[in-house]
């Protein structure tokens, strides 16, 4: 293949990308065609069938194309040796809705994933992006957690697997409703404030478990094996 010929394919897929993009948030992943997605990028279908065997596949390389605020998050969720831990998973959580707010890709792809899925007519590429976020975000932050607990910035009786549910709730909550609506307000602007908000009282008032005797973490996992 000659280098034209190989720019000429690789715009072809670019632009079938970028109309993916805009037809699959205007109807959905369930209602959107492969019709629908030449059309909008002024080609043929088979010119989308010569790149992508299917829609799952056109979309899975669509969601490639960006990492999702949370994914952000875990690339850089270990605990840094300048930072305390609650410091580092603060300044995570403000880089994941800053990427979303000044990232137009990112917001596309996010939007796609979480806004636009029905459950059951999803593509297995949507099912397994939410899936991994989720896990991998829950993972992450309980590990953060247990990095306050140790150094002491959080009580030993800190319930770690809650205090991450309410942070992933909390995030997702707010990024879910932000893609919904950009215009509502200024997400890049009022990231620092609203997780310092849900860090404050995390620390204040942190969960505790309840109805078990207490063992610091270090200890019980090391109890455990």
């Amino acid at each position: 293949m000659t280098r034209k010929t190989r720019e000429g394919a690789a715009a072809t897929r670019e632009a079938l990308l970028d109309a993916a993009e805009t037809v699959v948030r205007t109807k959905g992943v369930a209602h959107a065609t492969l019709g629908d997605v030449a059309q909008a990028a002024g080609l043929t279908r088979g010119a989308v069938y010569w790149h992508f065997r299917d829609k799952d596949e056109l979309l899975a390389a669509m969601c490639e194309r960006a990492s999702l605020p949370m994914e952000a998050m875990v690339a850089c969720c270990g605990a840094s040796p300048d930072q305390s831990p609650l410091a580092t998973l603060r300044n995570n959580a403000v880089l994941a809705l800053m990427r979303l707010a000044r990232e137009p890709r990112t917001l596309a792809v996010f939007d796609v994933v979480f806004n636009k899925c029905d459950g059951a007519n999803d593509a297995s590429s949507m099912r397994d992006r939410r899936r991994l976020n989720d896990e991998g975000c829950r993972q992450h932050v309980v590990g953060l957690l247990r990095h306050a607990v140790d150094a002491g910035e959080l009580p030993p009786d800190t319930d770690v697997a809650m205090a991450a549910e309410v942070m992933r709730g909390f995030m997702l909550g707010v990024m879910h409703a932000w893609a919904r609506d950009p215009s509502a307000y200024d997400l890049e602007r009022a990231a620092h404030p609203m997780v310092d908000m849900l860090i404050a009282g995390l620390a204040a008032r942190p969960p505790r478990i309840v109805g078990r005797d207490v063992v610091p973490y270090r200890a019980a996992s090391a109890a455990t094996g």
